[in-house]
């Protein structure tokens, strides 16, 4: 499940806010035995204010943070990481892996019913429910051509079998 038989996975846990990355990546990390990290941790503080006051990011604000992302992921080839990164469009996705190549992209998606439903019971996230719709005007979804798989989530799936799932989907994505 890596770029090489020894390599370490480095996995972007990619999707709109609400969809679980930070739940599924920090299940899929322990399940690996690599760290994890959450990419929302490495905005800048003018970023997490903007979208905090219901705000869309646009991409002159998304292209430094996008560097960050790709440099940790470049900094834990040795070590491996699952990282929870919104990663929206193709363009970002690219953006990352010009700082990494190795990684590797789980999607996770699922209706917007289910979307809503997800971000309404979370709390304390600066992330607002009112910017769930930019982020799916914004959302090009993994292509075959991209690296990585794409889980679809539904009301009855669990966390730790969506991560399941994932690891089963990536190992069969590389043989």
């Amino acid at each position: 499940m890596s770029a090489t038989p020894t390599a370490p996975p480095l996995l972007v846990i990619m999707g709109v806010s609400g969809s679980g990355k930070t739940t599924i990546g920090g299940l899929l990390a322990a399940q690996l035995g690599v760290p994890f990290e959450d990419a929302d941790g490495l905005h800048p503080a003018a970023n997490v204010a903007k979208m905090a006051a219901g705000h869309p990011l646009t991409d002159d604000d998304r292209w430094p943070w996008l560097a960050v992302v790709g440099a940790h992921l470049a900094a834990a080839e040795k070590t491996g990481l699952v990282m929870a990164c919104s990663a929206l469009k193709r363009s970002y996705r690219r953006a990352i892996l010009d700082e990494e190549p190795a990684t590797r992209f789980v999607f996770l998606t699922g209706e917007r019913e289910l979307l809503d439903a997800r971000m309404a019971a979370r709390k304390g996230h600066f992330m607002p429910e009112s910017l769930l719709d930019s982020q799916l005007a914004t959302l090009e979804p993994l292509a075959p051509d991209e690296p990585g798989v794409t889980l679809v989530l539904t009301a009855e799936s669990t966390p730790d079998e969506l991560a399941r799932r994932a690891i089963g989907l990536l190992l069969a994505r590389d043989h």
